[in-house]
């Protein structure tokens, strides 16, 4: 019996691979979030480049191109569980969580978490990709929570999804054997064509299959668009190939209990290449750059 989804919307995200709910961590919870991330961005004005340090090395706080103190563009925190006790309650006990379990349940467990960023009038874009490519782990049953720390309009550089997409197998992410972290030109001129939005106040959950197609477009307002991304897995789901955003809360047990069991589903994808920078926004610029 589910505690927090009804059966109409458990139905729904299978059927469509994406469900949007409201109210996924408490107001104070929220709150917590988003003063949090202010400081982030207060703080990232005294930098004019990628900085910080997660547990691999890399930057932990990503600043895209045109990043200035009187226009921070901080558009990427890794692993923020790390370094934030309100993050980490968000990504472990919060409705969020409970509704991850209701999906992929009753045995969860966490894979890595990251914040993405389109602060007011941002060029960031996400080019069309799917999940799983990124993060193959021995079955499907993943679920990327983007917790909407701001409220997501359909101007401020929405998700962009396409219902149904995570049924029609996956799309390669490599292409004239570059790792472009982005589906084909064509393909992703097809996924826009059925593309929705994915919007709601600030509070929000978009509970999205690993295996679902998604972008999204810049941010033309001068409101943020703030999400906190928590990849989850079911316990049983082992990871193939190296977490592109490693962490120190990779494996924890979130809902039910380690069964201590793998569970296999035949599929084949081409291992994805380990970012060398800080995100995989930097991989997706370079494709772009191949290009032009």
């Amino acid at each position: 019996m589910s505690e927090v989804l009804t059966a109409d919307q458990i139905a729904g995200f299978w059927r469509d691979g994406v469900l949007v709910v409201p109210d996924a961590v408490s107001p104070e919870l929220l709150g917590r979030l988003q003063a949090e991330f202010n400081g982030w961005v207060k703080e990232s004005i005294a930098y004019s480049e990628p900085y910080g340090e997660c547990i691999d090395g890399r930057a932990r706080f990503d600043l895209a191109p045109g990043h200035t103190s009187e226009v921070p563009a901080l558009r990427r925190v890794q692993a923020p569980s790390e370094v934030s006790d309100a993050y980490l309650q968000a990504l472990s006990n919060s409705r969020m969580t409970q509704m991850v379990a209701d999906l992929i349940g009753p045995n969860v467990k966490s894979h890595h978490n990251k914040i993405n960023s389109k602060l007011p009038r941002s060029r960031v874009t996400v080019k069309w990709h799917q999940d799983f490519p990124f993060t193959p782990h021995t079955n499907s049953d993943l679920v990327t929570a983007l917790l909407m720390v701001d409220e997501v309009t359909s101007d401020n550089g929405p998700l962009e999804v396409a219902p149904g997409s995570h049924r029609e197998g996956l799309h390669s992410l490599w292409h004239d054997e570059r790792f472009t972290g982005a589906v084909a030109v064509e393909v992703a001129e097809s996924l826009q064509g059925r593309a929705v939005q994915a919007t709601g106040p600030a509070g929000s959950v978009c509970l999205m299959h690993t295996c679902l197609a998604h972008g999204s477009k810049p941010n033309l307002t001068p409101l943020p668009r703030t999400l906190f991304i928590c990849v989850y897995s079911a316990a049983d789901a082992v990871p193939c190939t190296l977490n592109p955003v490693p962490n120190a809360h990779e494996g924890l047990v979130v809902a039910g209990t380690d069964p201590g069991t793998v569970r296999a589903t035949p599929f084949s994808v081409r291992r994805p290449e380990y970012p060398k920078n800080v995100s995989f926004f930097s991989q997706q610029s370079a494709s772009e750059r191949n290009q032009s």
